[in-house]
């Protein structure tokens, strides 16, 4: 494992993801290692390999300081705007238990009196720690990445992330201290149409933690991904493959779209961009 305290140069970055003004990427590198991660990408930056996703990461020990600063360029302190905490890292990975980097990025943000929308991702239970802090913020949104009930797939596609039983109880608890709330349910993998009633147990999962707003989004097989991915898959049963390749036609997503429209009806959920999110089609959106 390499880890490396480093100085960032800036940490509040224009962001290209449709809806989403700017990004604070409190780390380098995710421990979390899950297989399907477009943010693998970022190794070349650093002199890593897409293969070395998961076995560094450099903490920005300078975040808050930075900003503090670059905070104060935007106008009418940050309205119509909105924050994400993170886009090529999770910003409540192990490291964050020790450095603190998030929630002090979070106090600055809290104490400047920002006034946008501040929205994070993460699969760790951690973030619960910083739910007085989200409290003080005019505008918190705290995303929860779930892609099944099992641990055991959690484990397998998510190396070194909190089981997601422990995600499903986090929603719950946030939910419960009146903390905005979403699931991202990305990447949708491809057993849920051969198992419909996985997708099902998924749903009626998040039901139970009181989450209303969803993002939901294909498997992205990019061909960086789908390299690492496939590497890591080395044995498994060829028609287990094969569901990863159809996952990217048109038929296969269509009849993926119509179950978790079927299934947002049910629960009453609200699923977010009105789409089910292929990342092709996707990046094309205007903001």
């Amino acid at each position: 494992m390499d880890f490396k305290e480093v100085k960032a140069k800036t940490i509040l970055t224009r962001c290209g993801i449709p809806g989403i003004d700017y990004v604070v990427n409190p780390y380098i590198g995710c421990r979390f290692a899950c297989k399907y991660c477009y943010a693998s990408f970022m190794g070349r930056f650093v002199g890593k390999t897409i293969q070395d996703w998961g076995d560094y990461v450099y903490a920005k020990i300078n975040a808050p300081e930075l900003l503090a600063k670059e905070i104060k360029k935007l106008r009418d302190k940050g309205k119509d705007k909105e924050i994400f905490f993170s886009s090529v890292t999770d910003p409540y990975q192990g490291a964050e238990g020790q450095y603190k980097l998030t929630r002090r990025c979070l106090e600055v943000l809290a104490d400047y009196g920002f006034a946008g929308v501040v929205s994070f991702l993460t699969k760790s239970d951690l973030v619960l720690r910083d739910v007085d802090v989200f409290k003080k913020l005019k505008n918190a949104a705290v995303g929860m990445t779930v892609t099944s009930t099992d641990d055991g797939i959690s484990r397998y596609f998510e190396k070194n992330a909190p089981g997601v039983s422990h995600r499903l109880g986090a929603l719950k608890k946030l939910n419960e201290n009146k903390i905005k709330t979403y699931a991202f349910i990305g990447p949708l993998l491809p057993h849920f149409v051969a198992q419909g009633e996985e997708l099902e147990k998924l749903f009626f999962a998040l039901s139970k933690t009181g989450t209303k707003d969803i993002f939901v989004e294909h498997l992205n097989l990019a061909k960086y991904i789908r390299n690492r991915l496939f590497e890591e898959m080395k044995g498994v049963d060829q028609t287990v493959l094969q569901k990863f390749y159809s996952s990217q036609s048109k038929d296969y997503r269509q009849e993926l779209e119509a179950k978790v429209k079927r299934l947002i009806g049910k629960y009453k959920m609200h699923l977010l961009k009105d789409m089910v999110i292929f990342h092709k089609d996707f990046q094309k959106l205007k903001k």
